[in-house]
Parts: structure tokens; sequence; C-alpha cells
């Protein structure tokens, strides 16, 4: 490939151009650079080119710089250095260089090179042993932020769960009377009546209802009877048959008395009825000695009657604790729906999905990347793996035309996705045929049994301007594990210039869309130097 410098004027130019070069050092060590400069006088109308790329065999070019240009009398001097090397040691010729003056050749001088080893004096310095290859850390790509988030998130749902559900509750007062026996929480009861207020404040009916309402609900508790809504007449009677019935071993005459309690409260509710102080309190005395009396009516329960009790009251906290772990679950599949729902419509089904279930090219495409120059002539690229070079044999047919050739490849264990780039240098200064070399890995991908391959081709540019070819399409692919063809998409990025190519290859799956970003972040990290 070659620059072309142009000095642009309508014109004929008036004198002969002169053509001068040199290099700042003949005699160099190995891989030490020299610098090669050439000088050349013109007008202002005339056109120059200088050569680019690898003309400067055996030697290598590093680099081309800009192009000097100095101004005087008229006329106009043009400054060019390049900067060479050589990695062998030995004698070297730098051949002449053509630079085209108005498409007139005029050839520079050729130069010796003498390239030198580096002698190294064992006695002065001491030589070492090849030290092992040690781990570096690199930076975490786990998502740290995120993690800590669900993870805090999920502690303070335990905690409302064990607050609310789990944790074993400190009782209020009120908790622990309704927890005491019916017996034991009718005398409480009754004794906190007693130190009430009601009769000093002249509040009989409120005294009366309390009292009347503790011994029902004592009944209805112990007893067993619906005593809380039944009338006084229907109460007497329900204790009448159950006395009858030798349920209830109590004697007439507390019945009776119990009637006449009843009676009275029923005249100071409806009635409005005030009897004296001492006959209210001796109607609470009179009710507390009927309660016991009742208690110990009662029929001890028999051992079946035990045995019912115990397995209700296991059944019971049974329940209870199988409540518990439903409630548990369902708040817990909530959450789970509520944030799977939220991810799923912030970040889509597939991504979800994949970042629970895995995906090898998702992984790859967080991971932490690697910007690495493979091959000579140099590729930079940026890739989530290091390419490892591969093995690579030129055939005695292709001797005679490619000089080496370095080849550096990652391949993906699972699917279709592959990044590879190959560095070619040739036995002699020509372009390269691109057609010719992306044909050849057509053939090989139909060699490794893909069809229906399809080729397009447009220009690529890499970020610092550098031209290429982009060879990209479709086919079907084979993959490792599986004996079906698979839908894939392939792209070849060639560079080149005079005695060299430079190529870059991608694979993967037709519809892989993580994979279409790491190639998209790929190619947009593409640098080469093709001068």
């Amino acid at each position: 490939m070659l620059c072309l410098l142009l000095v642009s004027t309508i014109g004929i130019s008036q004198s002969n151009p002169k053509v001068a070069s040199d290099v700042d050092i003949k005699d160099i060590k190995i891989g030490e650079q020299i610098n090669f400069t050439v000088n050349v006088s013109i007008d202002s109308i005339d056109q120059v080119t200088f050569p680019e790329g690898q003309s400067f065999a055996p030697l290598e070019m590093v680099e081309a710089f800009a192009t000097d240009t100095i101004p005087e009398n008229g006329k106009l001097t043009l400054i060019k250095k390049y900067a060479l090397t050589q990695f062998d040691s030995g004698s070297y010729t730098l051949p002449q260089q053509k630079i085209i003056i108005n498409n007139k050749i005029f050839p520079t001088d050729s130069v010796n090179i003498y390239v030198n080893t580096i002698p190294v004096d064992t006695l002065a310095q001491q030589l070492f042993d090849i030290k092992d290859i040690i781990n570096v850390e690199k930076e975490s790509s786990f998502p740290w932020f995120w993690t800590l988030i669900i993870i805090g998130a999920i502690l303070i749902i335990v905690g409302l769960l064990y607050f609310f559900i789990w944790r074993k509750k400190t009782l209020t007062e009120e908790e622990k009377v309704a927890l005491l026996p019916p017996y034991d929480r009718a005398m409480l009861e009754l004794k906190k009546l007693e130190n009430s207020k009601y009769l000093i404040q002249d509040e009989y009916k409120q005294y009366y209802s309390e009292l009347t309402d503790i011994v029902r609900s004592y009944l209805e508790e112990d007893v067993h009877i619906s005593a809380l809504e039944s009338t006084t007449d229907q109460l007497i009677s329900k204790l009448e048959m159950l006395k009858d019935a030798g349920n209830l071993k109590l004697e007439e005459d507390t019945i009776r008395q119990f009637k006449n309690i009843l009676q009275t409260s029923d005249l100071v509710k409806f009635a409005k009825s005030k009897p004296d102080t001492s006959v209210a309190e001796q109607d609470r005395k009179a009710i507390e000695n009927i309660v016991t009396k009742t208690k110990d009516a009662i029929p001890p329960p028999t051992e079946e009657e035990l045995l019912q009790r115990e397995e209700y009251l296991e059944e019971l906290a049974r329940k209870k604790h199988r409540n518990k772990i439903i409630i548990t679950v369902v708040v817990a599949v909530s959450v789970l729906i509520i944030s799977t729902v939220a991810a799923v419509s912030y970040f889509g089904f597939s991504y979800v999905k994949d970042s629970i279930l895995g995906h090898p090219t998702k992984e790859l495409l967080e991971t932490e990347w690697i910007t690495s120059t493979y091959g000579y002539p140099p590729i930079t690229i940026e890739t989530p793996k290091v390419l490892i070079r591969q093995e690579f044999e030129i055939t005695p047919e292709l001797k005679a035309d490619i000089k080496n050739v370095q080849v550096f490849m990652y391949r993906s264990s699972i699917g279709l996705f592959s990044v590879g780039v190959s560095s070619t240098t040739f036995t002699k200064p020509v372009e390269p045929n691109t057609e010719l070399s992306v044909n050849a890995l057509i053939q090989q991908f139909e060699t490794q049994g893909a069809k229906n391959i399809i080729t397009k081709t447009e220009e690529f540019t890499t970020a610092s301007a550098v031209k290429g070819i982009k060879t990209y399409g479709t086919g079907k692919f084979s993959v490792s594990g599986s004996k079906e063809l698979v839908n894939g998409e392939y792209a070849i990025i060639t560079f080149g210039g005079k005695g060299f190519q430079q190529q870059i290859i991608l694979t993967w799956l037709e519809d892989d869309q993580y994979a279409k970003d790491i190639v998209d972040r790929i190619l947009s990290t593409i640098d080469v130097k093709t001068e």
C-alpha cells in the first residue's frame, strides 16, 4: 500500500528534484533501532510518493514518522524518517527505496547494516534460573453492589418473618390472664371487681353486669354450657339438668343461691333496682363460693378425655407451626415472584434466565477483558480471553511465497463462538491477495462441515483510521458435541501491505445476542500497524 503526499497546484516543475538518504548508525545491537532519513528537494508543484509498508526487508519497519515540510526560496524540502530494526544478528543490506516524483522513480542509496549480538560476561553477570509462573491478582468483576443489596433485602425479610411469625413473643398482662385456666381467671377477675370503684361511684349496673359475665364465662369454659346467651331461667334449667344427669354434683342450695343472684342482677340491669352496698358485696363473695363449688362439682376427666385433650393440644400446636411455615413460604414465594417480575421487566426475560441458569457467552461478555498485541506485523485487540498461539505449518508449496505465519485463537468449549488472529509475512514485498486468502478460510469452514455459506464484503476502518476489508455472512456450521449443523455468522477482517497480511476471524451463533455484543466490542478495539 502506498501513501501519497500530494503537493497540488497547477503548473510544471521548473527544476530537477533532488533525493538524498542516510542512516544515523550502521552498526547496531539486536533489537536496536536505526533512523533512516530521506530528504527530497522539489518545487511546490511537484507530487511525491514515499515508500510505505514493509519495503525495507530484511530490516523491519517499526514506525514511519510524519513528513516534515520546509519551504526555502520558492522550493520545498521534504524530510521523511523511518525507524527500522532487526532481531537476528548478521550483515544486512538496506535495499534501495523508490521515491516517485511526478511519476518518475528516484532510488535511494543502499546501505549495509551490521547487527551484533550482545555479549554476556558470565563472570561479571551472574545467571539465574527462569522464575516460575506466579498468579497475579486481578480486579474482580463480581457484582458486589447488587449482591449486597440482595443479601440486605433477604436479611430484612428474614428479620420481619422472625419478629412477626417465629419469635416467641413477650405476653401482655391481658394475654397472660387469657392463658390462665378458667377457674383461676374467674377468681382473678372477681378479685379485680372487688377492688373496683363501681359501688363507690354508684355504678351498680356495671358492677352486676361484670359479676354475672364472669360466672357465665366460667360456666361456658369449664362446664361447657352456653351460658352467655342464656336467660336466667334457661341457665338454671341447664344446671339442674346436668345435676340430675349426674354430670354436675352441685347442691340444690347452691343452685338456688345462684338463681337469686342472677335475678337480682336482672333487676339492677333492667328495672334500675339498687340494692345495698353490703348486699352487692355479699353477692360477689357468694359468686366466688359458687364458682369454687362448681369447679369441685365437675367430675374429673377420664383417661380417654385427658388423652383426647392432649391430642387436641398437640394438633393445635402442629396447626400453629404449620401456619407459620405456610406464611413463611407464601412470603418467600411472593418476594421471589415480585423480584423476578421486576428483574424481567427491567433486564428482559432472556437476561434473567441466562443469569440464573448460566450462559457461556454471557459469562464471556461480563468477564474482565484483556487487551493484548499478537504477532508481527502486530495486531492489537481486546478479547474476553487471552488468545493462545496455535501451531501452523507452512506447506512446501507455500514456502516459496510465505516467510512466516503466526496464529492466535480462543474457541469456546460450548457453542460456536471463536476469535482468532493471524499475521503473515511474505518472502517478497508484494501486495496480499485478499480474495484468495478469504476464499481459503471459507474453504476451511467447508472442510470442517460448514454449508450454505453466504458472503458479503464491505470496507472496514479501525479507530485509528486504518482501512481494511470486512468479509462477513451466515451459514450452517458444525459444533463439537452435536451432529446437527447450527445457524451461525462469521466475520473476517483483513489488512495488509507490501510483504505482509493481517486477519481477524470471528464465528458465533446467529441467535446469540451476547456473542453479537462481544463481536461488536472486539471489532471496535482492533488496531493494526500497516506501515
